[in-house]
């Protein structure tokens, strides 16, 4: 399965800064000595993270992936290496990434390896990298081992998610040998762009955005506002708003990474349980619309190759001959939808296959015969089945011009399409 088609997939974020709980950048943000912050790792027992249930967790959602951090900026690592003892094996005597490959691999997960560049535990420290050329070349050495060793124990994997570039560009990076050193271990392995290449895909982080022109594409997004656990972060997304995201990526043929921040123990908070359980329950009815889907959007000021159109109601993907509206909003029980530019040949409820009566005079199209409330708490998928490839156009006026016109702005927009 190609790296676009995975489509969802967890992300987990998970290490010291988890038993402090606040957020994964506290060493830094609350400037904590590292003398300090390594007496964590006395502490450190992970004695609830079960990599099985985790795995399970992703299954169940309907994710075909997953990005475990195996070092975070903080420096510790969640494996046993020959280069630091300050390491999960050290601390509490677990790999944790070999427990979360091997639970992956039961089940069928793709697997990525998150690691960091950056390291403020290490010595030197990128800051002293940036202030002195000999250190730099020390630190940058360092850090072109660390990767060689990770994935040269861990072979194979599928991604390595490279981040925490700061401060250096690809050229200091020595991200091209980075990268080399890398495929001559594992050949078939994916890199992100988070050393200063472009890499096999991109990674808009907080915003779910296709690359144009389109390449492959993953969007990193958080179930609540922090990556790792923050014990005073109660602003969860709902299984609506997970919904919403999945709607977005399949439009625009991407993945939707979505992380979890487990506590200090390694347990889940039981909201990120509740959220995941119940986008897996959509799914198992729903999941056509989202797996397989082709690149399906508009754009404000020219059609270009846009196929799909701005709606009140929801949301549409589109795969072959199949047009899946995602209707959020609920009309009652007829539905409009105007614009089409295929002709309809049967319109039903993709969870059960309840047919509805519909009718289609040019472009407009009419289903009748719905449930007065939404027949999904979440979000109910209309499966719309056309004579070819649906596509809908639609425009600012009342009719389409007969002559070059702009699709909905004339000028550069501030509104995101």
């Amino acid at each position: 399965m190609k790296f676009e088609d995975l489509r969802f997939g967890l992300f987990v974020h998970y290490g010291l800064y988890s038993m402090l709980g606040r957020g994964e950048w506290v060493m830094n943000r609350e400037q904590i000595p590292r003398e300090e912050y390594a007496k964590l790792a006395d502490e450190f027992s992970a004695k609830n993270f079960d990599a099985d249930f985790i795995c399970d967790l992703a299954v169940k959602a309907g994710m075909r992936y997953i990005t475990f951090t195996t070092m975070h900026h903080d420096g510790f690592r969640l494996y046993d290496s020959r280069l630091s003892d300050y390491n999960s094996v050290k601390a509490c005597g677990r790999d944790l990434v070999r427990e979360v490959i091997d639970a992956a691999e039961k089940r069928g997960l793709k697997v990525a390896l998150y690691h960091s560049l950056n390291n403020w535990y290490d010595q030197p420290d990128a800051v002293d990298a940036l202030e002195d050329e000999s250190k730099y070349e020390i630190f940058i050495n360092n850090t072109l081992e660390r990767i060689k060793e990770l994935v040269t124990k861990y072979n194979p994997i599928d991604t390595l998610w490279y981040d925490g570039w700061w401060p250096f560009n690809a050229e200091k990076w020595q991200a091209e040998k980075m990268n080399a050193i890398v495929q001559a271990i594992q050949p078939h392995i994916l890199f992100n762009g988070r050393n200063g290449l472009a890499g096999d895909f991109g990674t808009p982080e907080g915003h779910i955005s296709a690359p144009a022109p389109w390449r492959p594409w993953e969007a990193c997004m958080t179930l609540n506002d922090c990556w790792g656990f923050h014990q005073g972060d109660h602003n969860w997304k709902s299984a609506g708003d997970v919904v919403d995201m999945l709607a977005k990526v399949a439009q625009g043929k991407g993945n939707l990474l979505l992380n979890i921040g487990p506590e200090g123990d390694g347990t889940i908070p039981a909201e990120s349980v509740k959220v995941l359980e119940t986008v897996g329950e959509w799914m198992s009815k729903y999941s056509e619309a989202v797996y397989d889907t082709e690149i399906f959007t508009y754009h404000l000021m020219e059609r270009g190759e846009g196929r799909s159109e701005l709606n009140h109601h929801g949301t549409f993907t589109a795969q072959g001959n199949e047009l899946y509206f995602w209707v959020k909003h609920w009309t009652g029980n007829e539905l409009t939808l105007c614009g089409l530019e295929t002709q309809v040949q049967n319109v039903h409820l993709l969870s059960n296959n309840e047919s509805f009566k519909f009718e289609q005079t040019g472009g407009k199209l009419v289903i009748s015969g719905l449930p007065d409330t939404p027949p999904d708490p979440v979000c109910p998928v209309v499966k719309i089945e056309c004579d070819g490839p649906p596509s809908m156009y639609l425009c600012g006026g009342m009719r389409i011009p007969q002559v070059k016109h702009p699709h909905y702005d004339p000028c550069e927009s501030d509104i995101e399409a």
